[in-house]
């Protein structure tokens, strides 16, 4: 596996393996990999004759009061895990490289990123989609692969895809979770011993709205209120929003006919949470 932190390298690596007939698959991340990341690298390595990782923290995605210098860098143990799960070539550029001096372009997919997520982050998914454009336009992978966890992240970037002609297929791969169900993000390790085993409540609240969507519960704000139940018995979870929303659109949902997601956010002292589950009537059963 190879290693390297300048684009024009990078472009010379992926268009050696398109010229040997590979197809290239893409896994853009900030590091700090878990069993998340590693899996959708090992989707990637099976799927696609050649696999990209991106490793970039990218600053444009904070707010100014948010976690960018603490967030977790683990570059070394990172490089690690991609080639142990089958990548070939790891990108992690400098923010210089990224954004270099007199950098003015931004993208941005309206009305998408100003709920759920983006009515606390706001400026958050300008700054996902415009480097996601970045790496996309510097990779040209055949295939992109995104976490379900960040389910309204990728859904956004789907519709960038598509709105902007990029010839990328977005494969969207299934959240992955402890034995106690707790979504994995590399923002767990914020969590305090005592808020860890809080934590599962999230996916405890979620999973009792998709048993009632299993019985045939259709009616949003039911299924919305019972996970807030959950939720609100617990004083230390102090919730974002719980809200259900169609899958493609990110419309709100009042009734369940069509494949939707009920996502939540909440804080456990100073650490954000995030997930969700679909709820897609033509399945008839919720899917974590």
């Amino acid at each position: 596996m190879d290693h390297s932190s300048n684009i024009t390298e990078v472009r010379r690596q992926v268009d050696e393996a398109r010229a040997d007939g590979l197809n290239i698959g893409f896994v853009p991340t900030m590091g700090a990999f878990h069993r998340g990341h590693t899996s959708l690298i090992e989707a990637s390595a099976r799927i696609c004759g050649w696999t990209v990782v991106s490793i970039f923290v990218n600053p444009t995605q904070f707010a100014p009061n948010e976690d960018l210098d603490s967030y977790p860098r683990t570059l070394k143990s990172d490089l690690a895990k991609a080639q142990a799960s089958g990548a070939d070539l790891v990108f992690a550029p400098s923010a210089e490289q990224m954004y270099p001096s007199g950098f003015k372009t931004y993208v941005e997919v309206e009305e998408l990123g100003h709920v759920l997520c983006g009515k606390s982050r706001p400026g958050h998914f300008r700054g996902v989609v415009t480097v996601v454009a970045k790496l996309l336009n510097i990779i040209r992978p055949d295939a992109l692969f995104l976490g379900r966890k960040d389910a309204q992240q990728a859904i956004i970037i789907a519709r960038m895809v598509e709105d902007l002609d990029f010839t990328v297929e977005v494969k969207m791969r299934p959240t992955v979770r402890e034995a106690d169900g707790l979504a994995m993000s590399s923002r767990n390790q914020y969590l305090s011993v005592a808020h860890r085993t809080i934590a599962p409540r999230l996916f405890e609240a979620l999973s009792v709205s998709g048993r009632l969507f299993d019985h045939g519960e259709r009616n949003a704000a039911k299924l919305v209120d019972a996970a807030a139940s959950i939720l609100r018995a617990e004083s230390e979870i102090d919730v974002e929003y719980i809200e259900i929303r169609k899958a493609r659109g990110l419309e709100p949902a009042e009734s369940i006919n069509e494949s939707s997601l009920l996502f939540v956010a909440a804080k456990l002292g100073e650490t954000r949470l995030i997930d969700n589950i679909i709820l897609d009537p033509e399945m008839g059963s919720f899917e974590a």
